[in-house]
């Protein structure tokens, strides 16, 4: 099993989604003691964003493409062939203003590329990181049922847009309400992480 683990917060160890991230990471290498795992960190370590100059490099053609241009393709290169790659995905998501960080909104823009990892058919895209199982982490400050998370459903979509349709979110509320609650959300998480098979 090649376990890719996605991090993207910016408080490094002191972000409540690394750390369930963590445990996620590590309850699946307990089960599974032969896995390799592949760490990257995004919020040490931030992936360029979607800019002209990238927009550029990507429509030119390989072939045509200027030094720069090709060094900036090959940086989502490497992140397309970690998915590609991966057996399981895990996402550390801590919610910024209602919605991810732009660090993994930039990882989710490097790996999303027609003809690569999606494709469009006559009956609309179709997602080509098939048969791959999703953790997604979240911390966030306050709670947000089901209903009403802004941020879950734009995740959620650009999963399956891309054929990551095997996800499970991973929910560590109330962060920022207080010690109680804050601890209270990380048990419901440490819980979920133990209930996992």
């Amino acid at each position: 099993m090649n376990i890719l683990q996605i991090n993207s917060s910016l408080r490094g160890n002191q972000s409540e989604s690394t750390r369930v991230t963590n445990a996620i990471v590590a309850r699946l290498a307990a089960a599974n003691p032969d896995a390799t795992v592949t760490v990257r960190d995004l919020g040490a370590n931030p992936h360029p964003v979607l800019d002209e100059a990238a927009l550029g490099a990507l429509f030119t053609p390989a072939d045509q493409r200027t030094p720069e241009q090709a060094a900036r393709v090959a940086l989502d290169d490497a992140l397309i062939a970690e998915a590609q790659a991966a057996d399981v995905i895990v996402l550390g998501a801590p919610m910024y203003n209602f919605g991810m960080p732009i660090q993994l909104k930039a990882w989710f823009d490097a790996i999303a590329r027609a003809g690569v990892t999606f494709r469009y058919t006559e009956s609309g895209p179709e997602g080509l990181l098939k048969g791959k199982k999703v953790y997604v982490a979240t911390a966030r400050g306050g709670i947000y049922p089901a209903d009403a998370d802004p941020q879950v459903p734009h995740m959620r979509m650009l999963l399956n847009f891309l054929g990551l349709t095997d996800h499970a979110f991973i929910h560590s509320p109330a962060q920022a309400m207080g010690p109680d609650a804050a601890a209270k959300g990380q048990a419901e998480a440490d819980a979920a992480v133990a209930a996992l098979a």
